[in-house]
């Protein structure tokens, strides 16, 4: 870091502690500053003011509004520069970046700050890296494209670390969380918050560790768990602010009123509605849908669907205008499915299902977007040949410089390090995109990607393709019974039981919840049959311990369809498999359906 020897005055120290502080104790950070800035002014310490007034201005990002913050991270910035600081010049550049997409300007901050990483990496240190890395990645979050924001988040987190990061690697465990979930991965997202949780319990910052809250009330929900986020939820609503009202972020209420509500908990979500509306209009786009969401579920609890449709409609041009707002795809399609669930409430069934239509459409739209994340590794491929050629670099210094051998030798081999960290890191996100972690199987975006491929080789070569989809019968009552636990434990055993029974050809996937498809090439519906069929057989044979229990004969509904009998696209065979297994779940489940 490039900062005058004459600048180690005692403000100077205050300023830095005041800025080593900001994530892990974010009041005694703010004090630190204000106390480095007095002392500063009376001296007259340029490199001591720039660094209290950038501490301070980060501090006015995060608690404050991004008009305040850039004003003071501009003072900072004219400090820095009649001192000759480039740390804090290009850390006040970083800020006033995150300042313009907080004001809605993404693409202005992203020209601001990206031409700032070659000059940072070489002079800022490794957490300060991290925050200029994690600017960059929110300017791409705020664009809609993930791919590019997962890969400068993860060499954020790399740099930062767990023992250098001050508490900023919290912030980064938060960020890879939230951005998991605008693409669907919610799995992977609750195990960022957990480690940002446990990292997070030294530290005093109660603004980290609510959004982490929210994160995961978002994610149970998703997943279909609401209840387990409600000791989240009353954590939340019982977290004090600090005297200036900036202790933490906003509980976002109408968020925790979905969650109560798809807990079954009307009298909170009533509460928190109440709490949501109270803001009036100043709350964003996103905030607005979520809103209507959850004042419509509350009025679907109360049997007024009419009252939820008055809510939702005039609400439906904002949530269609996914790509052009750059706002949440998920709650995009969080809102269409509340509005689907109003419509048939209200007995609208062709409305209901063109609502249904729609939420799938947002959901296939967050499929794509994961899908680019997967292939970040590709853009993380740059990354590697600039370590390699500041490996090349230190080379010829060593050869030159012989003197300085030892010190080079560990430059190298740090460098080396991090070039492996960053091929593995490709490999692990390839393989995080693709499978389900719990069963092991590929996940339903792989599906998407594999589906149109595999029918599209059946068809050149006329051959048949099958298609099953299965259904573990009752399974809401083993999880109802012996809980999520016992439930988790029965989809990882099918999922070793497909993996075993697989041929190398088959494509076996986790479609969703409890349900499976699998994709059988050079098969055709008669053959796909007696071997799912041999599956039931096997399935209903395993014994199972569920809580101390010995639980036997368990069963699954499955319907089969193939290329031949539904030729038009992927999608029509999907929905005849589909049709089959609900007709086989009528009939009285515990059977293979297969379409004629």
């Amino acid at each position: 870091m490039a900062t005058p020897r004459m600048s180690a005055s005692s403000a100077w120290r205050l300023a830095q502690k005041a800025w080593d502080l900001l994530h892990a104790d974010s009041a005694q950070s703010r004090e630190l500053a204000e106390r480095a800035l007095v002392d500063a002014e009376r001296r007259g310490d340029d490199a001591a003011l720039g660094w209290a007034r950038l501490a301070s201005g980060f501090h006015l990002l995060y608690y404050a509004t991004a008009a305040e913050a850039a004003q003071e991270l501009a003072r900072a910035e004219a400090h820095f520069a009649r001192g000759g600081d480039a740390a804090g010049r290009i850390l006040c550049q970083a800020g006033q970046a995150r300042a313009m997409w907080r004001q809605g300007d993404a693409p202005r901050a992203l020209a601001h700050v990206l031409p700032l990483r070659d000059e940072g990496l070489r002079v800022l240190r490794p957490d300060q890296r991290g925050v200029l890395l994690n600017t960059i990645a929110g300017c791409y979050s705020a664009l809609g494209e993930s791919a590019q924001a997962f890969a400068y988040m993860f060499e954020a987190l790399r740099d930062t670390g767990s023992h250098t990061g001050g508490g900023f690697d919290v912030v980064l465990h938060c960020n890879l969380s939230h951005e998991l979930l605008q693409i669907g991965d919610y799995e992977h997202a609750l195990l960022h918050v957990s480690q940002g949780l446990a990292r997070g319990q030294a530290l005093k910052n109660a603004r980290l560790t609510s959004v982490l809250w929210i994160n995961r009330v978002i994610a149970l929900t998703e997943l279909g768990r609401a209840g387990e986020s409600l000791p989240d939820i009353a954590a939340l609503l019982a977290l004090p602010t600090d005297p200036t009202g900036r202790g933490r972020m906003s509980p976002h209420h109408e968020t925790l009123a979905i969650a109560a509500l798809r807990a079954g908990q009307p009298a909170m979500g009533r509460d928190l509605v109440a709490r949501a509306w109270t803001l009036g209009d100043a709350v964003q786009a996103d905030e607005r849908l979520e809103r209507a969401c959850a004042t419509a579920l509350l009025a679907l609890a109360d049997r007024r669907p009419a009252d939820a449709l008055q809510g939702l409609l005039p609400m439906v041009a904002d949530a269609a205008d996914d790509l052009r707002s750059g706002g949440s795809v998920r709650v995009r399609a969080q809102f269409f499915g509340v509005l689907s669930e109003a419509q048939e409430a209200a007995g609208h069934v062709a409305e209901s299902l063109h609502a249904l239509r729609q939420q799938q459409r947002l959901q296939r739209l967050q499929s794509q977007l994961a899908s680019r994340a997967r292939y970040q590794a590709a853009a993380l491929q740059s990354e590697v040949i600039r370590l390699q050629q500041r490996l090349d670099r230190h080379d010829a210094h060593r050869r030159r410089l012989e003197a300085a051998r030892e010190e080079l030798a560990t430059a190298n081999a740090e460098l080396r390090r991090q070039v492996a960290q960053v091929k593995a890191l490709q490999q692990a996100l390839i393989e995080q995109a693709t499978h389900d972690p719990l069963t092991g199987l590929f996940n339903r975006r792989h599906l998407n990607d594999a589906l149109p491929t595999l029918f599209a080789l059946a068809t050149r070569d006329g051959q048949p393709m099958a298609l099953a989809i299965i259904d573990l019968d009752h399974f809401k009552r083993i999880n109802d019974e012996h809980g999520h636990i016992a439930g988790d434990q029965l989809l990882a055993a099918f999922g070793e039981l497909l993996s075993g029974h697989c041929r190398r050809s088959d494509v076996a996937c986790r479609y969703g919840g409890e349900e499976f498809c699998l994709l059988m090439p050079r098969t055709d519906a008669a053959g796909a049959r007696r071997k799912v069929q041999s599956l039931l057989r096997r399935w209903r044979l395993q014994a199972f311990d569920l809580s101390g229990q010995q639980v036997q004969g368990l069963s699954f509904s499955a319907g089969v369809a193939d290329t031949r009998l539904a030729a038009d696209s992927p999608d029509a065979l999907l929905k005849a498999a589909d049709d089959r297994l609900l007709a086989a779940k009528r009939e009285g489940r515990n059977r293979v359906g297969v379409a004629a």
